[in-house]
């Protein structure tokens, strides 16, 4: 009786409680979600971080050290108001191009732009030190990114041109290998395949190009361009060999030169010598002759003397003997011979 008597009022209640639940399972799911103040950063939009004040984030959904900053990141960004700052942040994933602008190789990696002024922040993803960060002006003593470095340079747009092929070809090989099941190195093979037939491509296009605007000469003007050529290196080779023999002449005439100077100073000392050997006769001679001299004004001395009276004995002068003239005379006589035999 009880069970009876309880059973259809169970089955009522249960049946309201399903309704209830039916009734407010559409309302719950209708009710939006928490607004994120974190804007997402993409090809089409980073231009916007050019103006004004800005802090990115560059992160992976499956990095962990991205996912604990998640929530102190937006937390930093409901603060960017009062802090007069935008924050946004750029998924690597999906936007490769991005990060090779930035050249983003560890994650997360944070940057901070004022005015289109980049700088790298490495501090930790806290909400605490990024909003001192901002308030203290800590970037002000940060050494900027500059010249080829900057985000908004030449070189870094072909940067981010490469990373973004790179990340398509990622793709691609994801869908290869996963996707359609293909083995890893099939899909290497194709994409060696396709570099080779690109390269091809390229140079042909290359040489077209250059044919097109390359405008060849005249058959006699290249001919003539060809004989003036040739008669310019033939004029050089000729300067060359002239240079040379120039050369070779002036060290025979060199040679020439000392040779002659050589026997002129030889011509000189013999001349020299002989000089010196003529004043030695001619002094020699005028001895003989003073002597000869002497004796003669000597001889009619002694006879007035033998007559006279003696004179004192430190007075006579002393006369040279007939022997000492005689070795006098055979000296004169040998270097006259010498003289004779050096003369021819």
């Amino acid at each position: 009786m009880a069970g009876g008597r309880w059973g259809p009022l169970l089955t009522a209640l249960l049946a309201a409680r399903v309704a209830v639940a039916e009734e407010a399972g559409p309302a719950q799911a209708a009710l939006p979600e928490e607004r994120s103040w974190v804007r997402p950063m993409t090809a089409s939009n980073w231009t916007l971080v050019m103006e004004g004040e800005w802090m990115l984030k560059f992160y992976a959904p499956w990095c962990p050290s991205c996912q604990q900053t998640d929530s102190e990141w937006e937390t930093f960004a409901r603060n960017g108001e009062t802090l007069q700052i935008s924050v946004g942040k750029v998924d690597v994933i999906q936007e490769p191009g991005l990060s090779g602008r930035f050249f983003v190789t560890t994650l997360p990696a944070f940057f901070h732009a004022k005015d289109g002024i980049f700088r790298r922040y490495r501090g930790p993803g806290i909400y605490e030190d990024l909003q001192n960060y901002i308030l203290e002006k800590k970037w002000q003593s940060v050494e900027p990114l500059t010249g080829w470095k900057s985000p908004a340079s030449l070189t870094m747009s072909g940067m981010a041109g490469l990373f973004s092929i790179s990340g398509k070809i990622w793709h691609l090989h994801n869908y290869f290998t996963v996707t359609l099941g293909i083995p890893a190195w099939c899909s290497y093979v194709f994409f060696i395949m396709a570099t080779l037939i690109f390269g091809l491509l390229m140079g042909l296009v290359l040489v077209i190009i250059s044919e097109c605007f390359y405008v060849p000469l005249p058959r006699h003007l290249s001919e003539r361009t060809e004989q003036t050529r040739r008669s310019e290196e033939t004029h050089k080779a000729e300067q060359l060999q002239d240079a040379e023999e120039e050369k070779d002449d002036s060290n025979e005439e060199e040679n020439k030169d000392s040779l002659v100077d050589d026997e002129e100073e030889k011509e000189d000392l013999g001349d020299e010598d002989e000089a010196e050997e003529d004043e030695e006769e001619d002094s020699a001679a005028a001895r003989v002759d003073e002597e000869r001299n002497d004796a003669q004004d000597q001889g009619p001395l002694r006879e007035v003397q033998e007559d006279g009276e003696p004179e004192p004995e430190e007075d006579t002068p002393v006369q040279p003997s007939p022997a000492d003239t005689e070795v006098v005379e055979d000296t004169l006589r040998q270097r006259k011979s010498q003289h004779a035999d050096k003369g021819p």
